[in-house]
Parts: structure tokens; C-alpha cells; sequence
């Protein structure tokens, strides 16, 4: 009997599999996607795009200034942008996971190989493969955005930018053991704690909720 033949690959793309490629490249890898709001203006309901970055070991996030012409000029933008701040973050990428979306420009690839960073493009019709920021793009529509009727850029932008801090920074992970992205140990620990002591903070008129302990 012959051996067999490893699962097909797409061109310059990864296995069509939920494999351990991603989890060896974790700390190295992040994955990204468009997300689209529709926004009100004077002509009617325009589509406005975003970039959403995704690192896949810590989850942190990082999403763009939004545009309602994603053009490859724009994207090429975001990728420079995105290689600054990830090395801001120390979280410097390895590797890219997007998918064929027409949008994401030969320019904006040349972004990343010229920095050292391989592109994985996952197969058509298979975005399990980047389920992370699926997930995230998911949560922030449906718990967020959902509740709100964008009419300016910068409208969406400050909405984006308040939930993603909160998500970085207060919202619990499972992966990480219920700790926020930017959180690289758990604190420290409380055995007893007064109701008085609880600290709720409201964001994005109610929207969004987290809970502290009041400062000793």
C-alpha cells in the first residue's frame, strides 16, 4: 500500500484543517478580516469598512480608522499602521491569516513581505480556519454595535476604539484562564471582599460594564 498523500493546500495558503500549525505559531501569528457597519448619511445607508487585527496567543486586538472606500491605497495604510502598533505591543507578527476577500490588495500583502511577514491565506468558504477573529467580530457586532445607529465615521471609530480597549484590557478569556489580553499574570488574590468595595463602570451609555475592587 502506498502512502498517503497530505491534504491539498491552497496557492501560497494553508491545510483546510483545524491543525496544530496555528497553535505552534501563536505567539507569532495574527489573523484579520474586514468588518462592515452601515452608516446613515445624507445620500442613505453607505457601507463603512474596518480592519480587525487578531493575535491569536494573547487574543489582543488592534482595529483601524474606519473608511467607506476600502481602496488598496486605505489597506496599505492599515498594514503599515497595524506594524507599528504590533510592535508597540511586542507582539511583532511572523505570519498573517486572511482570507481571499478581493480587498485585501497585492500592495497590501507587499506591506507585510517587505517587513519579513509570511501571509497565510485560508481556503475559500472555510472561515473556521480563522474562527478567532470571526468570533471577535461576531461578539463586537451583536453585543456592541448592534445597539447603535452609526451616522459619521468618527462616530464608529470612537465605538470601536472604547470597546476594544475594554476588550484588551477588562473583559475575561477562557483561553487565558479568564484573564484580559493585556493581563500577563493573574492578580492578586482575594479571599474576602465587601459589596461596598465593588466598583461597576459604565462605558458607551451602559453598553458596556466592568467591575472592579475599590483602591484600598
Amino acid at each position: 500500500m502506498g502512502s498517503k498523500a497530505p491534504p491539498p493546500t491552497d496557492k501560497g495558503g494553508i491545510r483546510p484543517s483545524r491543525g496544530s500549525e496555528d497553535r505552534i505559531h501563536a505567539e507569532t501569528l495574527w489573523q484579520c478580516d474586514f468588518l462592515s457597519k452601515p452608516m446613515w448619511t445624507a445620500r442613505g445607508l453607505v457601507d463603512v469598512y474596518l480592519l480587525v487585527f487578531l493575535h491569536l496567543g494573547t487574543r489582543r486586538v488592534w482595529i483601524s480608522p474606519s473608511t467607506v472606500q476600502p481602496d488598496s491605497a486605505w489597506v496599505s495604510l492599515q498594514a503599515r499602521n497595524f506594524l507599528m502598533v504590533s510592535e508597540d505591543m511586542g507582539l511583532a507578527p511572523e505570519y498573517l491569516m486572511r482570507d481571499n476577500d478581493a480587498k485585501f490588495s497585492g500592495q497590501f500583502d507587499d506591506v507585510f513581505k517587505t517587513s519579513g511577514v509570511q501571509i497565510k491565506r485560508t481556503v475559500p468558504m472555510s472561515p473556521n480556519l480563522r474562527a478567532h477573529v470571526e468570533r471577535f467580530i461576531q461578539t463586537l457586532k451583536f453585543e456592541c454595535l448592534s445597539k447603535f445607529v452609526i451616522v459619521a465615521e468618527k462616530h464608529l471609530d470612537y465605538i470601536c476604539r472604547v470597546w476594544s480597549r475594554h476588550y484588551n484590557e477588562e473583559r475575561p478569556h477562557s483561553a487565558r484562564e479568564h484573564l484580559p489580553p493585556d493581563f500577563t499574570a493573574p492578580p492578586e488574590e482575594v479571599t474576602s471582599i465587601r459589596v461596598n468595595d465593588i466598583v461597576c463602570t459604565s462605558k458607551l451609555s451602559g453598553v458596556i460594564h466592568s467591575y472592579s475592587r475599590r483602591a484600598a
